[in-house]
């Protein structure tokens, strides 16, 4: 089946495995377990996943307004930061930290058969669960930290249809809604109500960010340096992050008339946002509104023919966090995020 909101235009291979059946199912157990969360409720929270017994922390970051973007007279700001614009969110929880290989590894290597779009060969709906039913990635064709650290450090080089997989394979066994940030909660979330460049004063760089000076030459371990006023680590620096949105130079002219929880939805596949900066970049590029797009060549190095719908070989500095919004989405909202990049490469 197709994706239920594949954009018109978007590029697909495949049919995806994760039909309507299947996320309905998920849906509902998510409004059973999520149901409505009260401003009491809206808080930091703890979850472990259930299938690996490993343990993730999300912030609640409460919603607002705030100005999207730089200020034209910001330092080494680029075109494609403005002009800015007064943007609305509305409440949500992001992770504290990346994503790490702790947590994605085993989602990224199981020991199920699996076709090239991560449908599981021996997967029955009548007696198998909704968990197993989500696609999950073909195995790896390399080591995919690349010898820079495992346990505790952040996940790395996988595409955003992957992370997108990564989300529904979480919600469909912990009962919550996780998805990728869109790029209008990713920088209200960074920025923390703070209006520089940076969410911290630019001469404690290092205390707050890994980046090309500080980073020997790799990512690091999440959560060591010092969080944002929200409570969150390594919004700059260490890898870039993967959001929901198709990026577009003129983002801000396209969301000029829709400023509460703007999106522009992927109608492509290339290129798709990023955010934050990384291990390798310099500190320009950490800013709070610095904006990038993903690009083909981060699978030059990939030698299967059809390239990998899973693995950006050749991007070892994008990674993700996850986000779950207060209100629980209908279906096909969901689907819109899980399926953005449906087997697309």
């Amino acid at each position: 089946m197709t994706s239920l909101c594949n954009p018109a235009g978007a590029q697909t291979a495949t049919t995806s495995p994760d039909n309507a059946e299947l996320l309905t199912k998920i849906h509902q157990q998510i409004l059973e377990t999520s149901g409505e969360v009260s401003q009491d409720d809206f808080k930091n929270y703890r979850q472990t996943i259930p299938r690996t017994g490993v343990e993730f922390e999300m912030v609640a970051v409460p919603g607002g307004s705030f100005m999207m973007g730089s200020p034209e007279d910001e330092e080494d700001r680029e075109d494609n930061e403005g002009p800015q614009q007064q943007v609305t969110v509305s409440p949500f929880w992001m992770g504290k930290c990346e994503v790490t290989w702790d947590e994605y590894e085993p989602y990224m290597i199981t020991q199920a058969p699996r076709e090239k779009n991560g449908a599981r060969k021996d997967y029955d709906p009548a007696t198998d669960d909704i968990v197993d039913g989500v696609s999950q990635p073909t195995p790896p064709y390399t080591e995919m930290s690349f010898g820079m650290g495992q346990t505790g450090y952040p996940a790395i080089s996988m595409t955003q249809h992957a992370a997108n997989k990564y989300c529904q394979w979480l919600s469909a066994q912990t009962g919550h809604f996780y998805r990728l940030p869109t790029e209008a909660e990713w920088e209200y979330a960074c920025r923390a109500g703070t209006t520089g460049p940076y969410s911290f004063d630019a001469d404690a760089m290092e205390d707050y960010a890994w980046f090309y000076d500080n980073s020997d030459d790799k990512y690091q371990q999440v959560g060591q340096l010092k969080p944002n006023p929200f409570g969150l680590h390594d919004m700059h620096g260490n890898v870039m992050e993967w959001t929901a949105d198709q990026y577009e130079d003129d983002y801000f002219d396209r969301i000029a008339d829709n400023t509460t929880n703007p999106i522009v939805r992927p109608i492509k596949l290339y290129p798709r946002s990023v955010r934050g900066g990384s291990w390798y970049d310099d500190p320009e590029q950490l800013r709070s509104a610095y904006r990038r797009g993903s690009d083909p060549s981060w699978k030059d190095q990939d030698p299967q023919l059809p390239r990998s719908i899973w693995y950006h070989t050749d991007a070892l500095w994008v990674g993700f966090r996850v986000v779950r919004p207060m209100q629980v989405p209908d279906v096909k909202t969901m689907d819109a995020f899980w399926n953005s990049a449906t087997d697309a490469r």
